[in-house]
C-alpha cells in the first residue's frame, strides 16, 4: 500500500454538484482530493431549464450564493442550491478549470472526455501514468469513494487496475472507460 494518500481529481462539467459530493466524501476518507470544472462556464440550475444561471470560472461561490439569494431566496433554498454552494464554498473560494490546472494526479475521475483531450495534448513532462474513468453521469460519490479505497490499498496500480476496475463494473452494473494518460 502506498505511504501517501492517492491524488486524486475529481471533474464535471461546472465543478458543481457531482464532483463536488465526490470531493467531499474523499475529503472525509483522507484522500488528496481536487474537484474541477470543464465548461467554459459554471452553469447554475434558473427559474427555468432554458434559463440557467451562467457564472464566470473566476466567480467566487460566495458571490454565486449571495447572487441567487438576492434573485430568487426561496426557490433556490428549496431546489438546493443554496445548500450545495455553501457546502463548496467550505472547501475553495471559486471553481477551477481542470484545463488550467497542471498539478500531478494518480487518478482522475470524470464524466467528460474534455479531460482526455486536455491531458492528451498536454507536452509530457513526467511521463507518469494517470487513469481516467468515465462513466455515465449517474456515478455516485459513494461509488467514487469505494473505487479510490480500493486503489489506495493496491501493491501495483498499474497492474491491478484493469482487474479491479471489471470488479465494479461487475458489482454495480456500469460500464468504466479506463484510459491511461501520461503527462
Amino acid at each position: 500500500m502506498p505511504s501517501s494518500p492517492l491524488r486524486v481529481a475529481v471533474v464535471c462539467s461546472s465543478n458543481q454538484n457531482r464532483s463536488m459530493e465526490a470531493h467531499n466524501i474523499l475529503s472525509k476518507r483522507g484522500f488528496s482530493v481536487r474537484s474541477f470544472g470543464t465548461g467554459t462556464h459554471v452553469k447554475l440550475p434558473g427559474p427555468a431549464p432554458d434559463k440557467p444561471n451562467v457564472y464566470d470560472f473566476k466567480t467566487t461561490y460566495d458571490q454565486m450564493y449571495n447572487d441567487l439569494l438576492r434573485k430568487d431566496k426561496e426557490l433556490y433554498t428549496q431546489n438546493g442550491i443554496l445548500h450545495m454552494l455553501d457546502r463548496k464554498r467550505e472547501s475553495s473560494p471559486a471553481p477551477e478549470r481542470f484545463q488550467n490546472c497542471k498539478d500531478l494526479f494518480d487518478l482522475i475521475l470524470t464524466l467528460y472526455d474534455q479531460v482526455v483531450e486536455d491531458l492528451n495534448s498536454r507536452e509530457q513532462e513526467t511521463c507518469q501514468p494517470v487513469h481516467d474513468n468515465h462513466e455515465e453521469a449517474t456515478l455516485g460519490r459513494f461509488l467514487i469513494c469505494e473505487l479510490c479505497q480500493c486503489i489506495q490499498h493496491t501493491e501495483d496500480m498499474e497492474n491491478e487496475i484493469d482487474e479491479l476496475l471489471q470488479e465494479f463494473e461487475e458489482k454495480s452494473g456500469r460500464t468504466f472507460l479506463h484510459t491511461v494518460c501520461f503527462y
